[in-house]
């Protein structure tokens, strides 16, 4: 792992956490070891990457100390809509770049967050790729592969969508 690949390690969990996600401290741990391994410097991380069985329940407070050493802390939105809408593009992001399995980020925007939004327009074509992944048969005449790029391609729409309409504003 290179120290580039450790810091977007880090700031991919420091997102999942921020988002409500539960992430063990075993891999808090790992991460820190990956991180430091790769080269990566803070105070903290030595102390994260080293802790023990035993003392596995310090590595939330200790993972969030690691990220503000290395400016990384992430906040959501304060507003509950608002903090849904960031992790939509957020998880379209990764579904679009390929660091996400579509039908897991799929699954996700339709049962975590198209749900609590009241199922917005914006998100149909996502929802709908879910549906179609999660529902997908041999019967079916179309690929699951077909579907997965599908998905990738309404992501990108959709983030796409949120770039035009921040270069409208």
């Amino acid at each position: 792992m290179t120290h580039d690949e450790a810091l977007k390690q880090l700031r991919h969990i420091a997102r999942e956490r921020a988002f409500g996600r539960h992430i063990g401290s075993d891999r808090l741990i790992r991460t820190g070891l990956d991180a430091l391994i790769a080269g990566v410097e803070s105070p903290s991380l030595a102390m994260l990457a080293g802790l023990l069985r035993s003392e596995e329940p310090e590595a939330p407070e200790l993972f969030d100390q690691v990220l503000e050493e290395l400016g990384l802390l992430f906040q959501p939105p304060a507003d509950p809509r608002d903090a849904k809408w960031a992790m939509a593009y957020w998880i379209a992001g990764q579904i679009a770049d390929g660091t996400m399995d579509p039908a897991a980020g799929t699954h996700i925007i339709w049962a975590d967050i198209a749900y609590d939004l009241g199922y917005p327009e914006e998100l149909q074509s996502l929802v709908s790729c879910a549906f179609n992944l999660a529902e997908w048969g041999e019967g079916w005449g179309v690929s699951v592969e077909e579907l997965n790029r599908e998905a990738v391609e309404a992501a990108q729409e959709f983030l796409s969508k949120r770039s035009a309409t921040e270069a409208g504003s």
